[in-house]
């Protein structure tokens, strides 16, 4: 499944696009929120444009292949699987770009149960030709604000990609990590590395808040994104994100290991 017609066969198969989980009733209130400028749904970013429903429709059905009608509000979303593979290939490019300068990345995930095995491979395979994989923060404090009020998470990373984690997550036999949007982790990250005067990641790699709040932050950033998820293909249209690519998010996580396989092949890395 490293080839292109091998990997989209599979995205399609493993509801990675085409019609995804997704629904359409989830995306559309995405849009909306970040219309209003909803801080949960602008995940860090700051737009400079003015972005109404119809235009946030618009660009999705550019940038994922969402359906453009309007008219269409119920059922499931679809992601267009060339625009997932053309999206990959890019984001390969930037890889291999800084696999090339052996440069230091920052891997992090606000979805570990589905894809920290995605973002570890490509940890393990930067770090094997020598790009340093930055762990900066490890088990500092982070106060996130969510649904059931200000919560104190830990900043931790696991194969070299960060996330954040519950204080009853440390527990052995725990979930790896827990969901969050949030862009502080990654300020927080960014902030600790400046202050200890060692190197800054010439790359950030992630999703969600990972992505948006590093690019708002003037840091070259790439990740992956669902059909609800506006943020990061706003920020690629104004140039704060670098690639944002189209596919479901929430699929188990080992159907994510072939887009792992063909970006390192891209790439041309190797695990």
């Amino acid at each position: 499944m490293s080839t292109h017609e091998g990997l989209r066969a599979h995205l399609l198969a493993a509801r990675l696009a085409g019609w995804v989980g997704t629904t359409r009733e989830q995306s559309l209130r995405s849009y909306r929120l970040f219309a209003a400028r909803d801080p949960r749904v602008l995940i860090g970013l700051d737009p400079e444009g003015a972005w109404g429903q119809r235009e946030l429709l618009a660009l999705m059905a550019s940038r994922c292949g969402v359906p453009a009608d309007p008219r269409y509000t119920s059922g499931p979303d679809a992601i267009d699987p060339e625009r997932t593979l053309a999206a990959l290939d890019a984001f390969a490019e930037r890889i291999r770009s800084v696999a090339r300068r052996r440069a230091p990345v920052l891997l992090g995930t606000g979805h570990p149960h589905r894809l920290l095995g995605f973002y570890g491979g490509l940890a393990d395979a930067l770090s094997a030709v020598g790009c340093e994989v930055l762990t900066p923060a490890q088990g500092r404090c982070v106060d996130i604000l969510t649904r059931f009020g200000l919560r104190t998470y830990r900043l931790d990373y696991t194969r070299g990609v960060a996330l954040v984690r519950e204080p009853e997550g440390e527990r052995p036999g725990c979930e790896p990590g827990a969901h969050s949007h949030s862009p502080l982790p990654v300020r927080v990250a960014l902030a600790a590395a400046a202050d200890a005067g060692g190197p800054l990641p010439e790359l950030v790699i992630g999703d969600h808040g990972w992505v948006c709040g590093a690019g708002q932050l003037g840091f070259e950033a790439i990740g992956l994104a669902d059909t609800d998820d506006p943020a990061l293909f706003v920020g690629e249209a104004e140039g704060t994100v670098s690639v944002a690519v189209p596919v479901d998010d929430g699929v188990r996580s080992g159907h994510y290991l072939p887009l792992t396989r063909y970006v390192l092949k891209r790439a041309c890395l190797s695990q």
